[in-house]
């Protein structure tokens, strides 16, 4: 068992552990000379790590998606864990243990590999069962399934993340068909298990995880489609309209044209499964950006493109949390010539000083590339400009 994992380390403390590589970026400082700018990370989540010396020997005997052996001091920059790499190595297949390294489900895979076959078992269609079946009985579609991840790494982006996602979206549409009477619940389970089965296909996830070229050229959607096409030709006897509605419905799931959907859900159940789809998808995502995140101070987490917000963590709130910290020091030398060489350049001419009068006036605030603008700036009232709205996040 690797030791410590990403959840353990602790700043201003040397570690030497193993880790797999996410990301590599070989980048250069202001001086010329290469540094490597790497994500490391293990089953417990990831670490951002810089490497300033030494960097000829090693960038070229490692890439990514491989095992390193690191040592180094992790110091907190910019009110995040970052670990300066003193020395590293690739490491072979046989000191690899691959649990170590990968995030995986809480919950045990044949475990809900037996709650998804009991769900199945209990859909009162003969034809909506039949299909379930065929396609969970297929030796090479179900060990994929109990190992998939539910995503590259938005929601349930993890091992198993798949199969726990459509459980608890099968517990979500129980409740929801027991809710509205309208609402087939044979049905709606069924779009349930079959909407994001293409994802078996679309991904890899032997070590990090990618998308496969099948994957890039199709789309879990279409995979999905000829899978199910592929096991309808075994069921002759199943319903051309009972099967345009499964198809539909696994058209449709992400709910809106620019989402990827080639359809909007277009009945009932083909709209619950939509917003079961994303509301849990949501949840898990949330759920994930509080618990991983790497900020070490202050109540709200990064801000996280898929949410399009920062999250609240509740508890550190609740228990007087505080506010984030100030600016602090450069934590070494290296991260200061990081630093610098993403500042932008100082102005070359100061902006004048303006009568404070003026600054409030609507007509200064005229755009800069206007005709007017150039005479303002002749007039020396360039730069007095009503102040800008505060930018959140």
């Amino acid at each position: 068992m690797k030791s410590p994992y990403v959840s353990e380390l602790e700043p201003n403390r040397v570690i030497t552990s193993s880790f797999l590589v996410h990301s590599k970026e070989i980048r250069q400082k202001k001086t010329g000379e290469l540094y490597l700018s790497l994500m490391l990370g293990d089953r417990t989540g990831e670490v951002d790590a810089k490497m300033w010396d030494n960097v000829a020997e090693v960038m070229d005997s490692f890439d990514r998606d491989d095992f390193v052996k690191v040592k180094g001091l992790l110091q907190i920059f910019h009110n995040r864990p970052q670990l300066t790499i003193h020395k590293m190595r690739r490491m072979d297949e046989s000191e690899i243990a691959y649990a170590d390294y990968f995030p995986s489900s809480a919950r045990d895979p044949e475990e809900m590999w037996g709650d998804l076959r009991g769900i199945v078992a209990g859909i009162g269609d003969p034809h909506l069962r039949g299909l379930l079946d065929a396609m969970l009985d297929d030796p090479e579609v179900a060990p994929r399934f109990r190992r998939a991840p539910a995503a590259k790494q938005i929601h349930h982006a993890y091992l198993g993340g798949l199969l726990e996602h459509v459980l608890s979206l099968a517990t979500l549409a129980r409740m929801a068909a027991g809710h509205y009477p309208n609402v087939d619940g044979d049905l709606l389970l069924t779009g349930v298990v079959l909407h994001d089965i293409g994802k078996i296909y679309e991904l890899n996830y032997e070590r990090g995880f990618s998308y496969s070229s099948e994957g890039q050229l199709l789309g879990h959607i279409n995979i999905a489609l000829r899978m199910v096409a592929d096991k309808l030709r075994g069921l002759p006897d199943f319903p051309e309209p009972l099967r345009a509605l499964v198809e539909h419905m696994i058209l449709s799931h992400h709910g809106q044209l620019e989402f990827g959907s080639p359809k909007l859900p277009q009945f009932p159940e083909a709209l619950l499964l939509h917003y079961l789809d994303d509301m849990d998808s949501k949840m898990e995502c949330m759920r994930s950006l509080i618990e991983r995140d790497r900020q070490v101070e202050g109540c709200f987490t990064t801000y996280n493109t898929a949410l399009e917000r920062v999250a609240l963590k509740k508890g550190r709130f609740l228990n007087g949390g505080g506010e984030p910290p100030r600016a602090r020091a450069m934590a070494h030398p290296g991260a200061a010539l990081e630093a610098a060489s993403a500042a932008p350049d100082p102005p070359a001419v100061p902006v004048p000083a303006a009568d404070p009068a003026l600054a409030a006036h609507p007509l200064f605030a005229v755009p800069p590339e206007t005709d007017f603008a150039d005479k303002l700036k002749q007039a020396g009232l360039a730069g007095v400009r009503p102040a800008a709205p505060k930018q959140e996040g």
